[in-house]
């Protein structure tokens, strides 16, 4: 289980929204750097980014941030999405040392995009499902479309992504706890890796997470818990790795 710190990136700074508004961002930082090597010394074991501004024009904004923070951290695994919609745009993230690209809008609009993908770029491409009532949003969550999110999922079988992201856009950014229900109704119906988003608000949410019937998950992505000290990532990582300890036992 991967506890994996969040690095929104709008106009140059970090920042957390709320259920996906542009116009309610909170900004914690204007050095992403600065903020990815928070995260490192904390023990992090992947960063998962997002141009938020890329989601919305549809091409990257804030690259000059992801390259350097992954100039800083070579060996560190990272995720990127937002505005990932050509496959030049992936090969420029991928090439800049970024780890697996994730696709989200295009997935839905395209998703014979994500299967050429992974032709070319094997093992590096995730696939992002951001969800409202089980429904599948697009467009930086801007729109919301009438494909369910689990038959999405269903596409992407044998197109060889290396994992899914599934966020509930209405619990991101408020700190209600991740949908654990829809999650795992979606890990339990796929060979594909799960990684959950969305609501993780405390040490509570770490709990559950590492409960039997959670072990299908790869991780879950954290961010406004992190940022205002509800999860403190020592202590989280501490309880994975004690029952990790105790499972080997």
């Amino acid at each position: 289980m991967l506890i994996i710190p969040a690095i929104d990136l709008k106009d140059g700074a970090c920042v957390r929204l709320r259920q996906g508004r542009m116009d309610e961002a909170t900004v914690f930082g204007n050095d992403p750097l600065a903020m990815a090597t928070r995260w490192v010394e904390e023990g992090a074991r992947r960063l998962h980014l997002v141009d938020l501004n890329g989601a919305f024009a549809g091409e990257p904004v804030n690259a000059a941030a992801v390259r350097a923070i992954t100039r800083a951290f070579p060996e560190l695994p990272v995720q990127i999405g937002g505005g990932i919609r050509s496959r030049d745009t992936a090969a420029r993230y991928l090439d800049m040392g970024v780890r697996w690209v994730i696709i989200g809008t295009q997935a839905v609009k395209d998703p014979d995009f994500v299967a050429v993908l992974c032709a070319e770029f094997p093992g590096h491409v995730i696939v992002g499902i951001d969800a409202r009532d089980g429904l599948v949003a697009t467009e930086g969550w801007a729109e919301v479309s009438a494909v369910r999110a689990v038959d999405l999922a269903h596409r992407f079988r044998e197109a060889g992504v290396s994992a899914i992201v599934y966020t509930d856009i209405a619990r991101d950014g408020i700190l209600k706890g991740l949908n654990i229900e829809a999650t795992l109704e979606l890990a339990n119906s796929l060979r594909i890796p799960v990684i959950a988003s969305g609501g993780l608000a405390s040490i509570d949410d770490v709990r559950r997470l590492v409960q039997p019937d959670c072990a299908v998950l790869e991780g879950a992505i954290t961010g406004r818990a992190l940022y205002d000290g509800r999860l403190d990532p020592e202590q989280a990582l501490g309880l994975i790795r004690s029952v990790k300890g105790e499972a080997r036992a």
